[in-house]
């Protein structure tokens, strides 16, 4: 019986002493960083886009493309991004991290490009209406209408009718509750892949977010907390599927790759989704990157590389066509 992740990969001696020290110097850094809820939620996002904190200021690329189609609460906009060779084997719906009151479809330009280059789909980025302005359930609505947008135009627009989907942190979330309106309301899941990088899956709080404490490497139980008080204010169900899609039925879904690190307070919600989504007769794949901590890809160091590689081949095996069955001799 083969065991899913290595246990050893969750071994605190697999963490390399660098990924020590990185991390270290990420909540340090993160510690000057005033708190969302604290300064408001504009004023944050600004803060985000100027490269306050760990990353850089944010870089858009001048290969970004703005289409608007209808949507919800009216024009529903979606970044594109082409491949830079050659026409496109699948479209990408890629939803953005944040936590569902920060980030935007703009702010992983690099990222997308390379998605899109190398993977050669076609990506389409929401910018999906954020909380605190827009609670719950503004994003799943915006993401549902691109998503159905997509089923209907991406061949007539992009060439082809193959369809993947994923996202990070809030995004991956995102992508899970998606997935599971679509298949309700279609009876089939019309995505062949789906790319969860460091998931929420649980808004009760899985034991890892609960007990991931107060060192800032991106995410603590605190930010969770406000984030879930932000998306959800007032009285919710939090055990309902739209809300947290762990709980929901994740039969007749589509190939999945999980991605998360176990420095990552969210470890937890990977571990069980994976388990989840393999229990109900899906096919996944599951990445764990000792040390590494939320949103680790966008660092760029070897985890970060390593993640993205796996994902470019995660999306390209889905688009590959089914192996034929040779015929008999008859």
């Amino acid at each position: 019986m083969k065991t899913f992740p290595e246990p050893s990969l969750l071994h605190p001696d697999s963490i390399t002493p660098e990924i020590h020290q990185r991390n270290a110097h990420i909540a340090q850094a993160m510690a000057a960083m005033p708190e969302w809820w604290e300064i408001g939620a504009p004023a944050f996002r600004q803060k985000q886009r100027e490269g306050a904190g760990v990353f850089p200021p944010v870089v858009f690329s001048e290969r970004a493309r703005t289409r608007t189609i209808d949507g919800p609460a009216g024009a529903l906009r979606l970044r594109e991004f082409l491949p830079a060779q050659g026409q496109a084997r699948g479209v990408y719906l890629h939803i953005h991290g944040g936590g569902w009151v920060i980030g935007g479809a703009d702010m992983q330009d690099t990222m997308l490009m390379a998605l899109a280059d190398h993977a050669q789909v076609a990506v389409v980025s929401v910018h999906y209406r954020l909380a605190p302005e827009h609670p719950y359930p503004a994003a799943p609505d915006d993401c549902e209408t691109a998503a159905l947008w997509l089923l209907n135009h991406s061949t007539a627009i992009y060439g082809t009718e193959h369809l993947l989907m994923g996202g990070e942190s809030a995004g991956a979330h995102l992508s899970a509750v998606t997935l599971l309106r679509l298949r309700q309301r279609l009876g089939y899941c019309p995505f062949v892949g789906a790319n969860f990088n460091f998931g929420l899956f649980d808004m009760n709080l899985t034991p890892s977010a609960r007990a991931f404490g107060d060192e800032r490497l991106f995410l603590r139980t605190l930010d969770m907390v406000q984030f879930r008080a932000a998306f959800l204010p007032g009285e919710h169900n939090l055990l309902d599927p739209d809300i947290s899609p762990l709980y929901g039925d994740l039969q007749n879904l589509c190939p999945a790759l999980f991605t998360i690190g176990t420095r990552d307070a969210l470890l937890d919600d990977s571990l069980f989704m994976h388990a989840r989504w393999l229990a109900a007769g899906n096919a996944g794949q599951l990445d764990v990157y000792p040390g590494a901590p939320h949103a680790f890809f966008r660092l760029g160091d070897a985890h970060g590389q390593n993640s993205m590689t796996q994902q470019i081949q995660f999306l390209c095996r889905q688009l590959q066509p089914p192996a034929s069955t040779p015929k008999e001799n008859t």
